[in-house]
This record gives structure tokens, C-alpha cells and sequence, in this order.
């Protein structure tokens, strides 16, 4: 007779309670410029045991939940989209709001810059460009953006910017919080908003052209931590 096996949602299930090397949050919260109403969302990285791979059918790349607002990438997906400068993967790195982190996570934590490079300019812009364009639909289908959305863009735009010009990744907007928080209340309007945006692409443009940060990330260093890591627990 064959063993049960346990179903995909116990196994994701477990894979986030047991295995999770960095857990953090993200959103307001973590970009300071949560209000009362601000949800609490959750980002974790965790380490699928070594054995999983050895089966026909490979551990998630990814799992949703348990909580509300929860979302986790394995460490080999979390990697692999970090160093093609997803933007939202490179700021869960950069988190002021750790609440889990393990040896492995500590490790991940001290390779954060070397998977910063010169194509966040394009991944970050190239975000900021389609988001502009769903703004733009709203405001000719309801006369208005949806202003949560435009205040998230602008700080998406700022921190490009910033990245570019210093070389480092930073996602506390307190600096620019009650400007921030007034574009989200709806307090300034479409044209001031757009021109701000459109100041910062070129401000971002600008900054490339003399940014010292590398043309491609340190494959080689971030590839001899997984692999390092992967040994490590399929001796465990």
C-alpha cells in the first residue's frame, strides 16, 4: 500500500511555517507612510529542503498566505528575480520591518549589494511607465487617477532615482511623507502630480548616466550562496 502523501496546501502550509529563512514587512508600513487604515503586508523567503528537488514533482516556487497579505518566493525564485531587479523583490531586502531571519536570511541580507545594478533603471522605470498608463486611463475614464496607486508611483520613482544617484537602495519615503500622503488624500491635483513624475523619470535618466553602480549584478557571488546553501541542507 502506498504512504499518503501530504496535499500541495499542507506542503506550502509547511514550507512558510518551518522553512522560512527572512520574513519581513513591506507596503506603508515599511515605506513610512502608513495611516490607521494601512494593511499589513507580509513578505517572507523560504528555504525548500534539498530532498524536495529529487522528486518528480519540485516544491513551489512560490505560496500565498497563510495570513492575509502574505506572499513568499523559495530562496533559488527569490534570487533569480532579484538579480533581474524586480523592483519589488530588491526592496523586500531593504525592509526596516524584519520579523524573521535565520543564518541563511543573514546570509541573503549581506548580499544585497550584489544584486544591485544598472538595470534597475530599466526595471524600475519600465514599471513606473505601465503604472503611468493605467493612471492616465483613469483619469480619462473618471477624471481622476486612483491616487493611492499615483502616491506608490511616485515613491517607486523616488527611490529609482535615489538608487541611481547614491548606489544604494532606500525605501523609507519619511523624507517626502506629508507630499506623499497629500497625493494620496487626493489634495493636489492630476497635472501636479504628472509633472512631478515626469521630473523624476528625467531625474532617474539623468542619474544613470553617472551612477557607480555595475552594469550586471554579482551572479557568480549570489550563485555560490545557493548552491552553499543548498549543500548545507541536504546534509542536514
Amino acid at each position: 500500500m502506498n504512504e499518503p502523501t501530504a496535499s500541495p496546501e499542507a506542503l506550502d502550509l509547511t514550507l512558510v511555517r518551518d522553512h522560512t529563512i527572512y520574513a519581513c514587512v513591506m507596503g506603508s508600513r515599511a515605506f513610512g507612510l502608513a495611516t490607521e487604515a494601512s494593511d499589513t503586508d507580509r513578505r517572507g523567503v523560504y528555504l525548500a529542503p534539498t530532498p524536495l528537488f529529487w522528486r518528480f514533482e519540485k516544491p513551489p516556487t512560490h505560496v500565498e498566505g497563510p495570513r492575509e497579505e502574505e506572499f513568499s518566493w523559495e530562496l533559488e525564485r527569490f534570487c533569480e528575480l532579484a538579480l533581474r531587479a524586480n523592483p519589488n523583490i530588491l526592496e523586500c531586502l531593504h525592509s526596516p520591518l524584519v520579523e524573521r531571519l535565520t543564518p541563511p536570511g543573514e546570509e541573503l541580507l549581506s548580499l544585497r549589494e550584489a544584486f544591485l545594478s544598472r538595470r534597475a533603471h530599466t526595471t524600475f522605470t519600465g514599471y513606473a511607465v505601465s503604472q503611468h498608463a493605467k493612471l492616465l486611463a483613469d483619469v480619462r475614464i473618471h477624471g481622476a487617477p486612483r491616487w493611492k496607486h499615483a502616491m506608490h508611483l511616485l515613491r517607486l520613482l523616488l527611490s529609482c532615482r535615489d538608487l541611481l544617484r547614491t548606489g544604494r537602495l532606500t525605501i523609507d519615503a519619511a523624507e517626502h511623507r506629508d507630499r506623499l500622503l497629500a497625493v494620496r488624500r487626493g489634495e493636489l491635483t492630476w497635472p501636479e502630480v504628472d509633472t512631478w513624475m515626469t521630473r523624476l523619470h528625467e531625474e532617474s535618466d539623468t542619474a544613470l548616466a553617472t551612477t557607480a553602480l555595475p552594469a550586471e549584478p554579482d551572479r557568480a557571488r549570489v550563485e555560490d550562496f545557493l548552491l552553499r546553501t543548498r549543500r548545507a541542507s541536504a546534509s542536514a
